[in-house]
């Protein structure tokens, strides 16, 4: 059987439950054949439960249902009751960040509702009986275009049995209406008879209603209800009439009422009632709840949503791989960042970086499966929880679709743009037994997958394992080194070219380990950037570099200090603070300071690091871009940033005098440098040749150990007192 589609017309509460009663329908009704319908639909969309549901009065039942013991609900917690006034699909992708949902004794209890989609069942006098609705205990992120159509397709083959037993029960027809609303808070008071004529209004309700005392007195109750609720008003008075109690006395429910111009606007009721004269009389407190309903909604999405991206922000991804870990199921944990999202804030701006979020979002949402949750985790990073999967083929297509999608050419405001991923997967639960070693697992197979190239899928391994315990031990190390004051600076002298002039100096950071005498950065500077007292030892080596610059400038007053920065040091928003304060403890001019930075820490903190440089170089300090050009940096930095010099990587010197290709980029640099006005100098000078060929190049400074090694302060003293180098 065949019908049209009808849409509902606005919704009258007493004529959609006589439209209800003119089908006669009842719990699992085997007579309308409904079973195989909700069986289709549970196996189509691969969820747990799907029912046919009945809203009625007061409650819903299920005239057919899969996956689900009970039989009827109250109709207070009916996802399906909120379909009632929709013509098409309600869809809830996580009942526990939906305000309407979250608390519902259904979500936090058996079945666990987390996802709900609902069709209304639309009567051809166009008046919604229910819904033909499928549940799962798992989130998705909602039903695609095609799902919809299914369901759709579904609900019109209930809608002809439906019809096919109204037309039996045609002469039984039947006006039930549901109860009576109300909601706390005191602010407006009203009273009203046992026929619903109001016999109070104070001036509070002529502020809150629109309504005049002289016309609401005398007036029916239905002044203040909004046309479509009307009927559940007239219900609940015939009942109290007939000797039956107020159900909602003494209770709080929410609402909505009309106003004197016809809007409608939330409230809360606090209901009373009390005989007089035998009869039954109403009194209500109302206060006006927009304001409140809006903060909390608001609050709500802040808590849960990222709001650039519409994806569930961190706080949900962690919640909802700690419900993973309580049912033990197993599932995938992908951390993805992208490449070169930093070159596109750069050249075209950050609303420019806001509209590739937006859109990396839409494509992985694209690639993820319904029950999958894709979660924004701030700046360029994201994370996709993949519940039930193992299978590691499968893991990596999904993978391998997110990096295809998003490595596809964007158009942002006309201007080409290009970015790719890097894809990090851990597997519960070979890979991790809690919620921090998941993360942590998956986060350290990214960075892999960054290090061996970019564009790619890596999965947490043994090796990466060994790699976790070992950096937290050393994590645990370093802390007590720091407390123990195991760690000294030593300092390479930094020449002037032209007369061989110690010029400045560069504080490298050492760790005379207890029991393994002294060690030098590669083993362990790698753990104090990710760990967690970088900040700390950062602002150790400045204090004591600047304190003994102090010093050495009573016998050198030109010298600069070189002092490297780690990326923890801006994260608190203060490094500009903190580099002063030490200033004035120390009493070294700012002009006697050089911070370097490396390309790392601009990628990683770019938005934390530019106005702190900003503010330190209008005091003097000088800015270094430490290891220039072995890395992804754009040109575009060195104009950006507030820099004062340039530093050559070693890499590029080792083979200045032989290979032509260094050789060209050495000179390409000090030339982009000099027509920039910035100084540069060259690391690793080991020769005569190499010192000789840059001097001609036109670089002005050099540090390497044809000059000297990094130094102990005693070894540096005695090179000092040599007094091989004028100053």
């Amino acid at each position: 059987m065949s019908r049209m589609r009808y849409t509902p017309l606005p919704l009258d509460e007493s004529a959609r439950l006589a439209s209800l009663a003119e089908y006669d329908l009842k719990a699992d009704d085997s007579e309308l054949r409904l079973d195989a319908i909700v069986q289709l639909a549970s196996r189509l969309f691969d969820v747990p439960i799907a029912l046919v549901s009945i809203v009625e009065r007061e409650r819903q039942f299920f005239s057919a249902r899969t996956g689900l013991d009970v039989c009827e609900t109250g109709r207070d917690v009916a996802f399906c009751a909120h379909a009632l006034e929709l013509d098409d699909i309600l869809v809830v992708a996580d009942a526990k960040l939906d305000p309407r949902f979250a608390h519902n004794p259904f979500v936090l209890g058996p079945p666990f509702i987390r996802f709900y989609a609902g069709m209304p069942l639309v009567t051809p006098g166009g008046h919604v009986l229910g819904t033909l609705c499928i549940l799962d205990h798992r989130p998705r992120h909602g039903l695609s275009t095609q799902d919809r159509e299914h369901l759709k397709a579904l609900a019109s083959l209930v809608l002809d049995k439906l019809e096919v037993r109204r037309l039996a029960v045609a002469h039984r027809a039947g006006q039930t209406r549901f109860e009576q609303i109300a909601a706390t808070s005191p602010d407006g008071i009203i009273c009203a008879d046992h026929e619903g004529r109001i016999t109070f209004w104070n001036s509070a309700c002529e502020r809150l209603f629109g309504f005049e005392a002289t016309h609401a007195v005398g007036s029916s109750i239905d002044l203040i209800v909004p046309p479509r609720m009307r009927g559940s008003h007239g219900a609940g008075l015939q009942r109290v009439v007939a000797g039956g109690a107020p159900r909602l006395v003494g209770s709080t429910v929410g609402l909505d009422a009309r106003h004197q111009d016809g809007r409608e606007f939330p409230i809360e009721l606090s209901l009373s009632a009390w005989k007089e004269d035998g009869q039954a009389s109403f009194g209500a407190i109302i206060r006006d709840m927009t304001t409140r309903r809006a903060d909390e909604e608001r609050l709500f999405q802040l808590a849960h949503i990222d709001s650039l991206s519409g994806l569930p922000n961190r706080g949900v991804l962690l919640g909802r791989v700690a419900e993973c870990l309580d049912r033990q199921e197993p599932f995938a944990l992908m951390m993805l960042d992208l490449d070169g999202f930093k070159d596109v804030n750069d050249t075209l701006g950050h609303r420019a970086g806001d509209q590739v979020v937006k859109e990396v979002a839409a494509r992985l949402l694209s690639c993820a499966r319904p029950i999958d949750t894709v979660a924004r985790l701030g700046g360029d990073e994201f994370a996709i929880l993949m519940p039930g999967e193992t299978i590691l083929s499968r893991i990596e297509h999904g993978a391998q679709c997110m990096l295809k999608a998003i490595a596809s050419p964007q158009a942002i405001d006309a201007h080409p743009t290009h970015v790719t991923a890097s894809i990090g997967i851990a597997v519960h639960p070979g890979d991790g037994a809690d919620v921090g070693d998941l993360l942590s697992a998956a986060d350290l197979a990214m960075y892999e997958a960054k290090a061996q190239g970019r564009n790619r899928v890596r999965f947490f391994n043994t090796r990466l394992r060994d790699k976790v315990v070992t950096r937290r031990a050393l994590e645990g190390e370093l802390r007590r080194a720091l407390e123990h004051q195991e760690f000294e600076l030593f300092y390479q002298p930094q020449i002037r070219v032209a007369d061989q002039a110690l010029v400045g100096l560069e504080a490298l950071l050492r760790w005379r380990h207890p029991t393994e005498g002294l060690l030098t950065p590669v083993r362990f500077i790698a753990a104090i950037e990710s760990g967690a007292c970088a900040a700390e030892v950062g602002q150790w080596v400045l204090a004591t570099a600047c304190a003994y610059a102090v010093e050495l400038r009573k016998v050198l007053p030109d010298l600069v200090m070189g002092v490297n920065l780690f990326g923890a040091q801006f994260q608190n928003g203060q490094l500009a603070h903190d580099v002063l304060r030490v200033l004035e403890a120390t009493g070294l001019p700012p002009q006697a300071l050089e911070l370097e930075i490396t390309e790392n820490i601009i990628l990683a903190h770019d938005e934390l690091v530019l106005e702190p440089l900003r503010a330190l170089r209008h005091l003097g300090v000088g800015i270094a871009f430490d290891d220039f050009g072995t890395g992804y940096a754009s040109l575009s930095l060195l104009k950006r940033y507030p820099l004062t010099r340039l530093k050559i990587d070693r890499s590029f010197i080792t083979e200045i005098c032989k290979d032509e290709a260094d050789a060209a980029i050495v000179k390409a640099v000090i030339f982009l440098a000099d027509k920039l006005q910035l100084q540069v100098i060259a690391e690793g000078v080991e020769t005569i040749e190499q010192r000789d060929f840059l001097q001609r190049c036109g670089c002005r400074h050099v540090q390497g150990y044809l000059y000297g090694k990094p130094m102990a302060i005693a070894d540096l003293t005695h090179f000092l007192q040599r007094k091989v180098f004028a100053a």
